[in-house]
This record gives structure tokens, sequence and C-alpha cells, in this order.
């Protein structure tokens, strides 16, 4: 017992780990689904769901949804328990990086046309 009569309770950080991974994967999504709707004519008319603005409704709305999706997903499996948030954390980084290489115009234009 604390000194408040409550029960000492086991703090968990799944919730911040399921967000914080979800985010990294919902970026680099975004990015990689941008490189590759710019490389490929084929998968940048799949992309596009609304006419005035082109590939990138398809390229937010599919990486939006991934994001939401996987963020809910992993928060209910991870919100209950302590997660390696050190490790969490690399993973997402190094996520956040590719994607800013990935849409990064010169760094771009140096990987080959699909």
């Amino acid at each position: 017992m604390n000194p408040w009569g409550k029960a000492n309770e086991t703090k968990t950080n799944g919730s911040a780990s399921a967000a914080l991974l979800a985010s990294g994967i919902g970026c680099f999504t975004l990015a990689a689904l941008a490189f590759a709707a710019d490389k490929s004519a084929a998968l940048k008319l799949q992309l596009i769901f609304y006419r005035p603005t082109g590939p990138l409704s398809g390229v937010t709305s599919v990486a939006l949804a991934i994001w939401i999706i996987l963020w809910l997903v992993l928060d209910g499996r991870w919100k209950n328990r302590s997660i390696a948030l050190g490790r969490i954390t690399q993973i997402s980084i190094s996520l956040l990086v590719l994607a800013l290489l990935l849409t990064f115009p010169p760094f771009a234009d140096l990987l080959p046309p699909h």
C-alpha cells in the first residue's frame, strides 16, 4: 500500500508505444506510397480517389487508414502491458528518417523508376 491507501499499481506504456509505432509506420507508408505513385503510372492511376487532387488523395487516404487501424489494433493488444519503449522509439525514428529520405527529391531521383 502506498501512503494514500491505494495498492501499488504497475505502470504501463502500451498505449503510448502503440501510438508511437503506428505513427512511424504511418509516416513511412505515406512516403512509400507517394514515392511509388511517382514512379509507377499504373499505381498513380489507382490512387486517384478525388480527381482534382490527383493521386495525393489516395496516398493520404490509404496512409491515414493504415495509421489509424494499426494504432487501434496495437493499442488494443498493448494497452495493459509494459513495452520496451526504447526499441519502439528506435524503430519509429528509423521509419521517420526513411520516410523523409523517400520524400526528399534529390534522394528519390537517385532511385530508378519502376
